[in-house]
């Protein structure tokens, strides 16, 4: 038995409320990744994502071996370590009186965390500096968040999802402008030759991409920054 398990989860949502997605990836105690599953949501919001990714990631791990989460959600990792015992001694109420928002999702999450050993840890975001098992979850939830089919190892999957050139945190541009005329793409563009697109497309792999996801040049148009040295 491996004495400890490392993953990442994550969840994406495009337009928040728009099509979403949920993805963990599993790696082994020396963080090299084993399997990993993404699945649709239809329309759904972020943090919906983001909750819905830790219970997937829980109910398919073992719940005798230690866990290690890591995610870029403040919001999904405070709701579950920090809220959660204020919220059940208030009645599922917040301090301001409110309903606990997703609270199905928050209460799933709370029985499968009982009687065993969870850690989580915090990573950043879409940076060239950040966690790689993080950056395979994110990318993983981007594209089954467009295409809404489920992917992974469970379904056939025999390679990791590739995830898009990070930023640089050291990086000083600004947010999307305007795209040039027929390209839908902006105009801010990101290291590795990405850009992020100003409306959805088509990538010719026959996948598509959506508003504000990087896409790359290639020489049938734009698409997928994995897809850009791939044979038409």
């Amino acid at each position: 038995m491996d004495e400890r398990i490392i993953a990442a989860c994550d969840g994406a949502s495009k337009g928040n409320p728009g099509p979403a997605a949920w993805a963990w990836v599993v790696a082994d105690a020396q963080g090299r990744p084993q399997r990993w599953e993404a699945g649709p949501l239809g329309t759904a919001t972020n943090n919906i994502a983001e909750l819905t990714a830790l219970l997937e990631l829980l109910r398919s791990t073992d719940p005798a071996v230690p866990v290690e989460v890591r995610m870029d959600s403040q919001y999904a990792m405070n709701a579950v370590t920090k809220w959660l015992p204020g919220w059940k001694r208030n009645g599922w109420k917040t301090s301001a009186g409110k309903p606990v928002a997703n609270r199905e999702l928050v209460v799933g999450i709370d029985q499968l965390m009982g009687g065993r050993s969870v850690s989580f840890r915090h990573v950043p975001a879409h940076q060239v500096d950040g966690d790689p098992l993080n950056a395979l979850a994110d990318q993983a939830a981007s594209e089954v968040a467009v295409s809404q089919e489920a992917a992974g190892t469970a379904h056939g999957a025999t390679a990791l999802p590739v995830p898009a050139p990070a930023r640089s945190t050291k990086s000083g541009a600004g947010g999307a402008a305007g795209g040039g005329a027929g390209t839908g793409a902006a105009r801010t563009s990101r290291p590795g030759g990405t850009i992020r697109a100003r409306f959805a497309g088509r990538c010719h792999c026959g996948k598509p991409y959506a508003a504000k996801d990087m896409i790359a040049k290639n020489p049938n148009g734009w698409g997928h920054p994995e897809c850009r040295a791939a044979a038409a």
